[in-house]
């Protein structure tokens, strides 16, 4: 598969973002590109730095003139294009999703955000209902894609279930960057853990990653003080080892080629799938399972004393 990534700047100019990532779908198509992955809300500056009624007018539906235009480009070019989209299912209801669409034009599925964030300059939950979909693969004519949003990239189950349903990569539109007011040790403590933890996801499925995020500085129409979108955009192979990385501090594409028939020879390495103890991890639905009362810790300990 060779996958295209686009790293972008944006502006309050919603043509201008549009009319860029036009030409960087092309320039991938160019190069060889089956698929193209956009990034995040990608029509848009990131407007949940606030909360602010006036931008659910940037919502649109599907289909609808976004999946109508990319569905255009990706008819025009051959390509699949993974796109994101602030979406309205109708009237007060409101979602970040992911829309595939086919090399046809076709719409070949959705995906809802699943996990949504609520932090100073991440005011998600005023804008999004959590998905209700679950973490279904979108079959394509490119392959079987587990497309995941965002933080949802923070979550190793979201990935498990997505693999476990035979996604055969895992791709995650992103919008993140740094705090003007951290210190440079601890924007690169947030960077180097958002890749591994990703890294590990790969590793743990034997499975590709693909993360593509936006790139430079977005202001804050409050005090907030802005964000610096760190870009980094990267993909790794089955064993998380980096086969691209995009800079933090400018635009980029590039046409990145994965071989997704290694998963096969990876996961017989390391057959995580095989040794998984499913009749063992009952707890893992739960919200929290410490022991928080005396009564129920005592009576777990009597249990496993008695087994011994």
């Amino acid at each position: 598969m060779k996958i295209g990534l686009i790293q972008q700047h944006n502006f309050a100019d919603i043509d201008l973002n549009v009319g860029k990532l036009e030409a960087e779908i092309a320039c991938c198509a160019l190069k060889g590109a089956q698929i193209v992955v956009l990034q995040e809300l990608h029509n848009t500056t990131y407007f949940c730095q606030s909360e602010d009624v006036a931008a659910f007018d940037f919502a649109e539906t599907i289909p609808g003139n976004t999946t109508e235009r990319f569905g255009a480009l990706a008819r025009k070019h051959g390509i699949v294009i993974v796109a994101s989209m602030f979406e309205k299912r109708t009237a007060g209801l409101y979602h970040n999703t992911a829309v595939v669409i086919e090399r046809d034009g076709s719409i070949a599925g959705v995906y809802r955000k699943m996990h949504i964030p609520d932090d100073p300059a991440y005011y998600e939950k005023f804008y999004f209902t959590p998905g209700d979909i679950g973490f279904e693969p979108l079959n394509t004519s490119v392959g079987r894609l587990g497309v995941l949003v965002c933080w949802d990239q923070w979550f190793p189950e979201a990935a498990r279930l997505m693999a476990l349903k035979g996604a055969e990569i895992l791709i995650y539109p992103t919008a993140i960057g740094w705090d003007a007011a951290d210190s440079h040790e601890e924007q690169h403590r947030q960077q180097d853990a958002w890749q591994t933890i990703q890294r590990a996801h790969a590793v743990a499925n034997g499975i590709p990653v693909v993360a593509v995020n936006r790139v430079g500085f977005e202001p804050a129409p409050d005090s907030t003080g802005g964000v610096f979108f760190w870009g980094h955009s990267f993909v790794c192979g089955q064993q998380g080892e980096i086969l691209y990385q995009a800079p933090d501090d400018k635009e980029d594409n590039a046409v990145v080629e994965i071989d997704l028939k290694r998963t096969e020879t990876v996961r017989r390495w390391w057959p995580f799938l095989r040794d998984r103890r499913i009749d063992a991890y009952e707890g893992i639905s739960e919200r929290y399972i410490g022991c928080q009362l005396k009564s129920s810790c005592s009576t777990a300990s009597e249990r496993i004393s008695g087994k011994l």
